[in-house]
This record gives structure tokens, sequence and C-alpha cells, in this order.
């Protein structure tokens, strides 16, 4: 278990709860999935710096946790993803440049967690997903939106601006001169304009929201994880310049499916028309 957090776990049938330093995170853990949930609902779950150091915590819980096959972040309540970061905070953490280099590394860590799970994720957003709120987004490898979702980056209408890391993914996942347009208006989009434009994967009806995660999310947990890994860090090397792809690591996973075990199962359940069962190994 990560340092920090508290070694009791609470048993809710199948569901494992993990006990963190605050009550504005939740996580969980079952049947594969492992539930990242921002609870800051009387805030539109703006993240707080308290927030972020809770979110290393699970996150290193997560990535240690071979039973934890896909990842699903969301928000508590329905009227939010994330809203961006805590606001509140702001005047007496992220007052200067200075000031914003200090808050920076106060949340690094938790960033760092996050991006450094190495398993599947899907962002499940219902209600706003704005500003840090859709960088979180941008940080999952699937983003499943309900129909009433917003999205926006209002830098432009607080004077901030946004690192290269996160104006990477933007521009990844919508092309330059889209990622320019969200962040010179500051406007925000509705789902099927976010669809339109690639920003999520898919959108679905608010009622449909957290069903179609949760068997997607199944789906995925029930795959074979070193195909799903191999993909996974095949694609994620390919979106960088060429010079910067580590192609040792792609041989690597490509290599690692061939050699498993789960190959032999895939095949051998294929053969006997019955569903596989993978072990990742």
């Amino acid at each position: 278990m990560a340092e920090g957090m508290m070694a009791e776990t609470a048993m809710a049938g199948d569901q494992v709860t993990l006990s963190l330093s605050t009550e504005k995170m939740i996580a969980r853990k079952g049947g594969g999935i492992g539930w990242i949930v921002f609870n800051q609902p009387e805030k539109r779950n703006a993240v707080s710096v308290e927030m972020w150091q809770a979110v290393e915590q699970i996150a290193a819980d997560f990535a240690a946790d071979e039973a934890v096959r896909v990842v699903v972040i969301t928000g508590a309540g329905e009227r939010a993803f994330v809203s961006g970061a805590d606001i509140s905070q702001f005047e007496k953490l992220r007052g200067d440049a200075d000031a914003q280099a200090e808050y920076e590394k106060m949340t690094a860590a938790g960033r760092a967690a996050l991006a450094a799970m190495d398993k599947p994720s899907i962002a499940m957003i219902r209600g706003y997903c704005i500003g840090g709120g859709l960088a979180i987004a941008l940080g999952a490898d699937i983003r499943i939106a309900s129909d009433d979702s917003r999205f926006a980056v209002p830098a432009a209408k607080l004077g901030l601006a946004y690192n290269s890391t996160g104006l990477k993914r933007l521009i990844d996942l919508v092309g330059p001169a889209q990622a320019k347009e969200i962040m010179f208006t500051a406007r925000q989009y509705d789902a099927g304009e976010a669809l339109r434009i690639g920003l999520v994967n898919r959108i679905v009806p608010v009622e449909a929201l957290a069903e179609t995660v949760g068997t997607l999310a199944t789906t995925i947990a029930n795959n074979a994880p070193l195909t799903i890994r191999a993909a996974r860090v095949t694609i994620n090397e390919m979106l960088k310049d060429a010079a910067e792809r580590d192609t040792a690591r792609m041989q690597d996973v490509f290599r690692a499916c061939f050699d498993s075990t789960d190959y032999k199962e895939g095949r051998r359940a294929f053969m006997e028309k019955r569903t596989p069962v993978f072990t990742g190994s």
C-alpha cells in the first residue's frame, strides 16, 4: 500500500474502498476495475492541493495492484466531472509566477503518478469538465461523456497559461486549429461539439453513462492485459517525434505478448470455443 495511506480497507461486496488522507477523494477497486472519484460536489469537484496528494496515493496503490486492469476516473454528484483547480486556493498558492512554480511542485507528484499508472484508463464525464478537469480527462485513454456535459479551458478569462504537456495532449486529440480556438476563445463546448472535434470518444444519455462505462471497463478488464499494454505503449510512443520514440520498449511489449501464457490460453480458448481466462502472464 502506498506511503501515507492507512493500511485498513473497507470491504463492500467485492469492492475494496481505500482509506485516504482526505474525504474529498474516493478510491475503490473490484472486478478488475479501479475507480478514482473526485469528491467535492459542492464545488463541482474542483481539485485542491490535498486532493492531488490523495491522487498520488490512489495511483500508486492501483499501479502496484495487478488485479486492477483498468482505471475509471470520474466526479461525484450530477453537476461535474471536475470543474478545474480549486480557485479558492489561487490567491494564496498561485498569486504569481514563483507561487505557481511552488504550486506545481505540490501537485506534480499526483499528476505524475496518475500518468505513470501504466493501466488503461477511462474518463467518465458528466456535467462540467473545465480547465484542469479537462486536462485530467485528456490524460485518460478513453473519454465517455453524458449528453449534458460541457467542456472549456477558461485560461484566457483568468490570465493564466497552460504548460506544453497539457497543450500537447489537446493538440494530439483535436489538432492545432481546434486547440487554438479552444484556448483563444475560452468558450464552452457542448457534448455534441466535443464529439465532433474528437475531444471525446462517445456521448451517451445521462441515464446510460454509468452502465456504458461499466460495460466498457469490464470488457477491457477481461481482455488480455499484455495485449492492451502493448497497444497502449505503442500508440503512445508513436505519438512522439520519431527521434524520441522508445523502440526498444515497443519491441519488448510486442515480444512479451507472443511469449506469454495468455497467448497460449487465447489460442486454446479459441479452439475449444470458450471464453479465455487471462492472467497477464
